[in-house]
C-alpha cells in the first residue's frame, strides 16, 4: 500500500505575515500557503516542519491524517478562554493533551489505529474548526468525547470515574453537527458515545438573548462601557465578543447546589457500550431475518405467478426444450434446463409429477451422450 499524509494548519484569529509565509515557504516548497492556511500531502517522506511548534508560532487549528490509521487535531486557544483547572480532568492520557505556551493552551487530540479507513482528512477541517469557538465559549463537551477515546483504548483503568462537564456546559444529549465530526475523526466508538450520554445530566445551556444581554451592559457603569468600546474601536481583538460573552457569564454564574451527579467508572461505561453494541446487533440481525423473509415471500409470489403463466402449455414447453438442446450452445443449455426446472415444480403443484419423471428420464436417454447438459440438470438439482 503506497504511504499518504495529509497536513492542513489554519489560521483564525489572525492573517500570517509576509515574513512568517515566507519561513513556512522555507519549510515546504510545494505546500499550498495562503494567509491564513497551510496545506500539503505526502506519498512519500514527512514534513519538515515540527506542527507543534507550528500551532505554536502560527496557527490555531492543525489536522492531521495517514493512511495507516493516524489521525490529530490541535487547537490553539488564548489560556483566559480555557480554566486549566477545569480542562485537567479530560486530558489523562496521550491521546488528549492540554498544555500551555506563553498566553495559549495547546490541545492535542489524537490516535493511531492500524485498521483506520485510510481517508484523506480533505475537507475535514470546516467541520472541525467550529469546535474551537465552542471551547473558548466554555463547552467542553469535545474534551468528554476525547476522554471517551482513551477508555475506548484501554488506556484507562477500570476504576477511574469520569470527569463531569462544569455546570453550564450544553448537553451531550443535543444534536451536534462538530461533535458528530470530530467523534467520526478520532474514529470514537458510537456505541460508547450514546451509552456514555444516556447516564449524563440533561443540563442544557443556551446562550443568553439579545435582550438578557441589553440588560446586562446597561448594568454596566460608564467607565465599564467606555473600555468596551475603545477595545471595539481599537479593532485589535479578534476575539473582543467571546471576551465580553464570557464576562457575561462570569457575572451571572449560578454556585452549584445539591450533591454532585454520580460518575460512571470507566468499566462500567465499557460494559454498557458493550450492551448497546450486543443489542444493535440483535436488532440488526432481527431486522435483516425479516428482510429475508419477506424478499422470500415476494421471491415465492413471483415464482407462482410465473407458474401460472405456463399452465396448459407443458406439451409446447418440452418441445422448446429439445429446439433449445439442439442448437449445441452453453447459452441453450442454461435456458432448457430453466424450462426443466419450471416444469417440475409445475408438475409438483398440480400433482402430476409421475408424469415428469417418464418424459424427464425419456429426455436424458436421448442426450445421454451430452455430459455438458446433464451437468448442468443434475446442478440444478433435477434428478429422478
Amino acid at each position: 500500500m503506497s504511504e499518504y499524509q495529509y497536513y492542513e494548519f489554519v489560521a483564525v484569529d489572525r492573517p500570517l505575515t509576509d515574513q512568517e509565509m515566507a519561513q513556512l515557504r522555507a519549510i515546504s516548497s510545494r505546500a499550498e500557503i495562503t494567509r491564513t492556511s497551510f496545506t500539503n500531502s505526502y506519498n512519500w517522506g514527512n514534513l519538515k516542519g515540527d506542527p507543534r511548534k507550528m500551532v505554536e508560532k502560527y496557527f490555531d487549528a492543525f489536522i492531521y491524517t495517514a493512511n495507516w490509521g493516524s489521525h490529530q487535531f490541535m487547537l490553539r486557544i488564548p489560556r483566559r478562554f480555557l480554566d486549566e483547572d477545569a480542562v485537567a480532568p479530560f486530558c489523562a492520557t496521550e491521546c488528549v493533551d492540554a498544555s500551555t505556551k506563553g498566553d495559549f493552551t495547546i490541545l492535542d487530540f489524537s490516535t493511531n489505529e492500524e485498521d483506520g479507513d485510510g481517508e484523506s482528512g480533505e475537507g475535514c477541517m470546516a467541520s472541525l474548526i467550529p469546535l474551537r469557538a465552542e471551547l473558548m465559549a466554555g463547552d467542553l463537551r469535545c474534551l468528554y468525547l476525547g476522554w471517551l477515546l482513551c477508555a475506548q483504548r484501554g488506556l484507562l483503568e477500570d476504576d477511574e470515574a469520569e470527569p463531569s462537564l462544569p455546570a453550564g456546559c450544553p448537553s451531550l444529549r443535543e444534536s451536534h453537527a462538530p461533535l458528530d465530526a470530530f467523534a467520526n475523526f478520532l474514529g470514537i466508538d458510537s456505541d460508547l458515545v450514546e451509552a456514555a450520554v444516556e447516564g449524563l445530566p440533561a443540563q442544557s445551556a443556551s446562550a443568553p438573548s439579545g435582550a438578557e444581554v441589553k440588560a446586562w451592559i446597561h448594568s454596566l457603569s460608564e467607565g465599564e462601557k467606555e473600555e468596551w468600546l475603545l477595545r471595539l474601536a481599537d479593532g485589535g481583538e479578534p476575539n473582543l465578543r467571546l471576551d465580553l460573552l464570557k464576562r457575561y457569564r462570569e457575572a451571572h454564574a449560578e454556585p452549584e447546589v445539591g450533591e454532585p451527579a454520580e460518575r460512571r467508572t470507566v468499566g462500567e461505561l465499557l460494559k454498557l457500550r458493550d450492551a448497546r453494541a450486543d443489542e444493535r446487533q440483535r436488532l440488526a440481525a432481527q431486522k435483516r431475518a425479516a428482510d429475508d423473509a419477506r424478499r422470500a415471500r415476494e421471491s415465492e409470489a413471483e415464482r407462482q405467478k410465473h407458474l401460472d403463466g405456463l399452465v396448459g402449455r407443458e406439451a409446447a414447453l418440452w418441445d422448446q426444450i429439445e429446439a433449445l438442446i439442439a442448437v449445441h450452445q452453453a447459452k441453450k443449455y442454461e435456458e432448457a434446463v430453466d424450462l426443466v426446472r419450471d416444469l417440475a415444480d409445475l408438475a409438483a403443484r398440480q400433482g402430476t409429477a409421475a408424469d415428469f419423471r417418464s418424459r424427464y428420464r425419456a429426455l436424458r436417454d436421448r442426450h445421454s451422450t451430452k455430459r455438458s447438459l446433464l451437468a448442468r440438470l443434475d446442478k440444478a438439482g433435477i434428478r429422478v
